[in-house]
């Protein structure tokens, strides 16, 4: 995994975009001052804007929205034999299932992955993940599908065509860790904590933050380390903790 560094690049893209941003809310605070109990309010709505917005989209899965921002040892067993709807978590939770005795967190990340150097359990790999994760993507509206001639041979690729899902996705990811921080893990959404542990160990955290201000963004990734030198062990001894989520975490981290 690489760290939350500055590049000169994003910086170049964070100070044009966050300028731009910086202005429009200028001119808006030029309009006239507010009571602080007329900016509480306006948050509040517009939280009641993002709530209505989420339950009228299409819901993405933690793995497609990994995808869209890049465009402890325990044993695993199911508790339940429900199917979820969603194909790869269907197809990884049979595995968990039907295994006897249980594999740990750690194993079951590098048997599903094919990072196992065991032939005898290749067929525990998760096939064309990505591949499968932008076609979920295309039936959402989200992608869409072309063809690409490279030289010899044609290359199927998915551009973004649904441009305020991602945007929507970014400002969530933004605001977990500035306007919305709590500073405590255990008091996040856990969906959105295990979001931001993913997006990192899949190296597409930074393109959440890149639009942010050069203050901004110092302080997210400084919020963001805080969690990444969190002790999983410690964690998941906490009270209403959930373990699979810190086992995941450590299995990323370590």
């Amino acid at each position: 995994m690489t760290s939350l560094t500055q590049r000169s690049s994003g910086l170049v893209q964070r100070r044009t975009e966050a300028s731009r941003n910086a202005a429009d809310k200028e001119r808006v605070a030029g309009g006239g001052g507010g009571s602080g109990e007329d900016d509480a309010q306006s948050r509040r709505d517009e939280q009641d804007d993002d709530d209505k917005g989420d339950s009228k989209e299409t819901r993405l899965t933690l793995m497609e929205e990994v995808l869209l921002l890049g465009l402890k040892d325990r044993e695993v067993i199911c508790k339940s034999d429900a199917p979820t709807g969603d194909v790869l978590l269907d197809e990884a939770l049979k595995h968990v299932k039907e295994t006897q005795p249980p594999e740990t967190v750690q194993n079951w990340i590098e048997l599903l992955s094919g990072e196992t150097w065991n032939p005898l359990k290749l067929h525990y790999q998760l096939r064309n993940v990505r591949e499968r994760l932008a076609k979920n993507l295309v039936e959402k509206g989200v992608l869409t599908t072309e063809k690409q001639n490279f030289l010899l041979f044609d290359m199927t690729t998915h551009p973004l065509t649904n441009n305020n899902i991602k945007q929507r996705l970014i400002k969530k990811v933004q605001e977990a860790v500035l306007d919305k921080w709590v500073n405590d893990p255990h008091r996040m959404d856990k969906r959105l904590l295990a979001l931001i542990y993913l997006a990192h160990a899949s190296d597409v955290l930074e393109n959440a933050f890149a639009p942010l201000l050069d203050e901004q963004y110092d302080l997210a990734t400084k919020r963001v380390r805080q969690l990444l030198d969190l002790d999983p062990e410690v964690e998941c001894l906490k009270a209403n903790t959930n373990e699979v989520l810190w086992a995941v975490v450590a299995a990323f981290t370590k």
